[in-house]
């Protein structure tokens, strides 16, 4: 069977394939990695991703409050990464918005593509599939729907989907909940590093210049998911990342030089750090190095939130006070846009180091 490069993956997986293109396999490095998700979720017995309870984290009681904040600064110190709990996102709001994009997805192809973005052109919102841009031009086993949720006014609703009609109220009110989350844990994570509450936040955009970007990643049935990945290793640019899922496992972080699935904790958020509070932190907060398995059992779907810098404002570095004679600056001054960039074109051998 000839497949087009335009193919999405869920037309490629539901075609009858047994065998996946050879665009699609990994290189041999990885492969040797690459297991069983499900078996892996079960047995694995190492260390597990922490969970971090916010049911304290605006507490009154600074005694109270200060416990629940130094347990998600030691998450971000030691992992980067961690289960949020108690987040005060509202249930109703990520059900809705995940019934929302399952909807989005379970429609014919061809419905989606009146979605499509265009790459080329630089039409990076919509509907889409990864396009080869790393050495080796291998493409991973997803498709997605990838666009702007806020600021309100920066939106673009033209490319949002119509179809279900609680996508955009759903996924609007979600993106606000977001948002407020975002400011308390910039707050926690800025009081970690001995600044003042607010000062994150104003590093990163503050109230008016923040982006948050919602990407649907779909995760078809793999007839060979021994070969493939999701998504390939790496680290996310954003400051802050928040993740659902439809309790499929598939995500993995490479942790103690291993790769460690992070088991499905009902009614939480993920969260990462990115690599922007990770320059700006000097690498005291760690953007940990991350990718997705796929299986050949059930489809995984993850709503994943990246709260961004504007592209051109801001000048990315350790803050001054991060840097001294003992901790000299871990990272050149880039914007954000420049940061972007040089990962993008980086070597396809510094995988493992993405900096």
């Amino acid at each position: 069977m000839v497949i087009q490069a335009t193919t999405r993956v869920e037309s490629l997986a539901k075609s009858g394939i047994h065998e996946i293109p050879k665009e699609y396999i990994r290189t041999q490095d990885e492969l040797t990695t690459i297991t069983d998700i499900f078996d892996v979720e079960k047995h694995q017995e190492v260390a597990q991703v922490p969970t971090i309870d916010l049911n304290d984290i605006t507490s009154d009681d600074p005694k109270i409050r200060e416990k629940c904040s130094d347990e998600l600064i030691k998450a971000a110190t030691e992992w980067g990464v961690m289960h949020l709990v108690n987040h005060r996102i509202s249930n109703d709001v990520i059900n809705r918005v995940k019934a929302a994009g399952e909807s989005f997805f379970d429609q014919p192809v061809e419905e989606k593509e009146k979605y499509c973005n265009d790459m080329a052109s630089g039409k990076i919102q919509g509907y889409g599939s990864k396009l080869a841009n790393n050495a080796c031009g291998q493409l991973e086993w997803e498709d997605y729907f990838f666009h702007l949720v806020y600021p309100e006014e920066k939106r673009d609703l033209t490319i949002w989907p119509s179809t279900p009609s609680d996508y955009i109220p759903a996924t609007t009110e979600y993106a606000r909940q977001i948002r407020s989350l975002t400011t308390t844990i910039l707050a926690a994570l800025s009081l970690g590093l001995g600044l003042e509450e607010g000062r994150l936040e104003k590093e990163v955009g503050g109230k008016d210049e923040l982006n948050v970007q919602l990407k649907i990643n779909y995760y078809p049935k793999c007839p060979q998911p021994e070969l493939a990945l999701g998504v390939e290793a790496h680290t996310d640019v954003s400051a802050l990342t928040f993740i659902l899922h439809n309790m499929v496992p598939g995500l993995q972080l490479f942790y103690g030089g291993q790769w460690i699935t992070a088991k499905c904790a009902p009614d939480s958020i993920i969260m990462h750090i990115g690599d922007t509070i990770e320059i700006l932190s000097n690498g005291k907060y760690k953007s940990i190095l991350h990718r997705a398995l796929v299986n050949k059992e059930k489809v995984r779907i993850s709503w994943a939130v990246f709260c961004e810098p504007p592209k051109e404002k801001i000048i990315l570095k350790p803050l001054p006070e991060t840097v001294s004679e003992e901790e000299p600056a871990l990272f050149p001054p880039r914007t954000f846009h420049q940061h972007m960039e040089h990962k993008l074109f980086r070597k396809n051998g510094d995988t493992v180091d993405p900096k």
